[in-house]
């Protein structure tokens, strides 16, 4: 993976971290277009730079975050993360497993454009319009509806905000607290990226592939910041959208890009 392709994969994460498109399949999408060989560090390198998609709502929502008078708040997120925590590490080789098949990833795609294309009528009457009047109960029912991202096609944001709206939280608080139940979710999965897992190919730990070379180190460093970048117009751009037009039109990209996917990988297996 050259610097050039290593920003395109950093742009589509993003662009697509925060909404409910699916950032993993676009980058594993995007890596087979370009004809970007799938190695140990090109698979680090796609979830390591969340790291920089994390910082994006931090920034922008540094009050929230930076408030330590409301404990609540925290004990919220952290009730909300452990059941991707435990999950996550239990089914992570059968993940792996399905990463390398785009053909399934595809047609999950082509499903939740099908389910969100419904959703604004599902779930319209909401009753919680504030982050203050989400119960632990109702964030721990949402971090189990995360969990279904972990089906590669899904979305973490979009299973996290129809799970938000699912416990009646109202289209622009379900999407924020989607946003900040990422921060520690992706946190967790990048610090096991980089430091826990042991890479199948290679047999190293993520920091040793990192650290394995100045051209690696390089390409992680500027895909953080290219997808820091990326991420904060793109969660602005997401927010005024949603509150404008539902998740219609994100249902129909869906449907358009898994067809056109599925149609493209079918014809090039």
């Amino acid at each position: 993976m050259d610097l050039l392709q290593a920003i395109l994969i950093a742009i589509v994460e993003g662009l697509t971290e925060y909404l409910p498109v699916s950032s993993t399949a676009h980058m594993i999408f995007t890596s087979s277009f370009f004809g970007i060989q799938e190695d140990d560090f090109v698979k680090l390198f796609q979830v390591s730079i969340q790291f920089g998609a994390i910082l994006a709502v931090v920034v922008l929502y540094w009050k929230k975050f930076f408030d330590f008078t409301k404990i609540n708040f925290y004990i919220k997120l952290a009730c909300a993360v452990i059941p991707a925590l435990v999950l996550g590490k239990i089914f992570d080789d059968k993940i792996d497993a399905v990463l390398g098949n785009p053909i399934p990833i595809a047609i999950v795609l082509i499903l939740g454009g099908i389910v969100l294309l419904f959703i604004d009528g599902r779930f319209n009457t909401p009753t919680v319009a504030n982050e203050e009047d989400i119960t632990i109960k109702k964030a721990v029912t949402i971090g189990f509806w995360q969990c279904l991202a972990m089906m590669p096609g899904t979305s973490r944001s979009a299973a996290s905000i129809i799970g938000g709206m699912q416990q009646g939280l109202t289209r622009e608080t379900a999407a924020e607290f989607s946003f900040f139940l990422a921060v520690p979710t992706m946190l967790a999965v990048t610090t096991y990226s980089l430091f826990l897992k042991t890479y199948e190919v290679s047999q190293l730990k993520g920091y040793e592939l990192l650290t394995q070379s100045s051209e690696n180190l390089k390409l992680f460093l500027i895909g953080n910041i290219v997808a820091f970048v990326v991420a904060v117009i793109a969660i602005k751009f997401f927010i005024g959208i949603i509150k404008k037009y539902g998740f219609k039109p994100w249902g129909y990209y869906r449907i358009i890009a898994g067809i056109i996917l599925l149609t493209y990988f079918s014809l090039n297996k």
